[in-house]
C-alpha cells in the first residue's frame, strides 16, 4: 500500500471518528449533573424563572431536537453562545486558545530536539557513565507528577529565589513561560528519550547497520529513521497528554487557556462551552493520532 492510499484510509477513518466523538459528547454533555437554568436564576431560584429561563435557551425541547439543531449548526460553523455571557462558544475558545496553543507548541517543539539528543547520546554510550545518569535521572523525573513539579518550581524559583515570574497573569512572556513549560517538557522529554534510547539501541545492533557501516556508509543516515518511526506514534500519545497536562499547568500558574476554559465551563454548566472545548480536544486527538500514523509509515513503510 503507497503512502496516499494509507493516508486517504487513516482520513476517512478520522472522519468517521470525529462523527461518532461529535454525538458522544454531547450525550456526556448532557447527562451532567444539575441545572444551567438554576445557576443562571440565583441564589434563590424560582420555578417560574426556571422555567421561563430553559423555555428562553431551549433547554425545554427534546434532546433529539436540539442535538439535531446543534449538530446543524456545527455544521455551518456555528458553535452556538454561551448560556453564561451569551458570547459565541468559537469566540470564547479562540481567545482561550492562544495561551494554550503557545504552551503545548513550545513544549513540542523543544520536545523533538531533546528527546532525539538524550536517546541518541544514551545508546551511543550504553552502559557508561552517562547512559547509566540519565536512565536514572529520566526514571526520577519521571515519577513526579506535574502539580507537584509546578508547586516545586514556584515555591523554590518564583517565590524563594524570585528569578522567574510565578504566574502568567498579565500576558505570556518569554519569563512567564520558562517554568510552565520546563513542567510539561520533563516527562514526555524522559519517556520519549528512553524509547529512543532502546530503538537506537536494536536498530545499530541490526545486521542492515552493520553491512552500512562496513562499506563505509554513515550509521545514522540508516538507524535513526528506523528508531523514530516507534517514536512519532508516542509523541502522538505524548500530544494527547498535553491536552490533559496544560489544563493542570494553567490552573497552577494561572494562565486564561483552555484549562481555564473548560473549568469555568464546568463551574457554570455552560453547555455549549463546554461542548465546543470536548470537540476541539477529540478532533485534535484524532488529527494528531493521523499525522503520527502517517509519519510512521514514511519512516518505516514496512512496518
Amino acid at each position: 500500500m503507497n503512502l496516499t492510499r494509507y493516508a486517504a484510509r487513516r482520513l476517512a477513518v478520522g472522519a468517521v471518528q470525529v462523527a461518532a466523538v461529535t454525538g458522544l459528547v454531547f450525550l456526556m454533555t448532557e447527562a451532567l449533573p444539575g441545572d444551567a437554568a438554576v445557576v443562571l436564576a440565583g441564589d434563590q431560584p424560582d420555578p417560574a424563572r426556571i422555567a421561563q429561563i430553559r423555555a428562553e435557551l431551549g433547554l425545554d425541547r427534546p434532546l433529539a431536537e436540539r442535538f439535531t439543531a446543534w449538530a446543524a449548526g456545527m455544521a455551518r460553523g456555528d458553535f452556538g453562545a454561551s448560556l453564561v455571557s451569551g458570547r459565541p462558544v468559537a469566540e470564547i475558545v479562540l481567545d482561550a486558545l492562544a495561551p494554550t496553543a503557545v504552551l503545548a507548541g513550545l513544549t513540542l517543539l523543544l520536545l523533538i530536539p531533546l528527546s532525539v539528543l538524550l536517546g541518541v547520546a544514551a545508546a551511543l554510550r550504553e552502559g557508561g557513565r552517562l547512559d547509566r545518569a540519565l536512565t536514572a535521572a529520566g526514571a526520577a523525573l519521571y515519577a513526579v507528577p506535574e502539580f507537584a513539579l509546578a508547586i516545586v518550581l514556584v515555591a523554590v524559583f518564583g517565590v524563594a529565589l524570585a528569578w522567574l515570574p510565578p504566574t502568567g497573569l498579565g500576558g505570556l512572556t518569554a519569563a512567564t513561560l520558562v517554568l510552565p513549560v520546563t513542567v510539561l517538557l520533563v516527562r514526555p522529554v524522559c519517556s520519549t528519550g528512553r524509547l529512543i534510547r532502546s530503538t537506537m539501541i536494536d536498530v545499530l545492533a541490526a545486521p542492515y547497520v552493520r553491512h552500512a557501516r562496513r562499506l563505509g556508509l554513515g550509521r545514522f543516515a540508516h538507524a535513526l529513521p528506523n528508531a523514530l518511526a516507534p517514536a512519532v506514534q508516542h509523541l502522538a500519545r505524548t500530544a494527547d497528554w498535553l491536552l490533559g497536562g496544560v489544563i493542570v499547568v494553567e490552573a497552577v500558574f494561572v494562565i486564561p487557556g483552555l484549562g481555564s476554559a473548560l473549568a469555568d465551563a464546568v463551574g457554570q454548566r455552560d453547555l455549549p462551552v463546554l461542548q465546543g472545548l470536548a470537540l476541539l480536544f477529540a478532533a485534535t486527538t484524532v488529527l494528531v493520532n493521523l499525522l503520527a500514523d502517517v509519519a510512521a509509515f514514511r519512516l518505516a513503510p514496512r512496518a
